[in-house]
């Protein structure tokens, strides 16, 4: 009940606003007219307040974006990885062992064109190990450089 009656006093504010602006512009139109001058750009104040937020919401992205945003490849490449797991553990259940290289889980697949290289377009290092039954998935990381702080580990699955 509350919300319907604050509801009506915000919309006959709204409408207040609107009247206010329309005869401000009807006002400004008449001066125009009467000294002959050119038409002012007369832009709605909802119109101006909706510009002010988008500015400052690109604003906040440009100069908070890399902080609030910058664990975005290791998340994506983290459940790429968690992808490739899933199919090659679907590999050794069918064949018995996981294949030597990991191109062959592309197969003729074109969804699976992609999904050797991480988020940072770096190709994943595979190794197979113990004569196929386990192997290594590690992601280069941001640097595209292999043994370093930023690479990303899958699970080495071992027998």
């Amino acid at each position: 009940m509350i919300e319907s009656i604050l509801d009506f006093f915000v919309a006959i504010a709204d409408l207040f606003y609107e009247l206010k602006f329309w005869k401000k512009k009807k006002a400004r139109r008449k001066f125009e007219k009467e000294n002959n001058l050119p038409k002012k750009v007369m832009i709605h104040p909802y119109l101006k307040f909706f510009g002010i937020f988008i500015i400052i919401i690109f604003t906040a992205r440009l100069f908070f974006g890399n902080f609030l945003f910058s664990n975005n490849g290791e998340s994506r490449t983290t459940e790429k990885i968690a992808e490739i797991e899933q199919i090659l553990e679907n590999e050794k259940n069918s064949l018995g062992i996981y294949p030597e290289k990991l191109n062959t889980i592309i197969r003729n697949n074109p969804l699976r064109k992609s999904i050797t290289f991480d988020y940072w377009n770096n190709e994943f290092f595979y190794e197979q190990i113990q004569n196929g039954l386990g192997y290594v998935l590690i992601s280069k990381g941001k640097d595209g450089i292999l043994k370093t702080e930023d690479d990303i580990n899958g699970n080495k699955n071992l027998p």
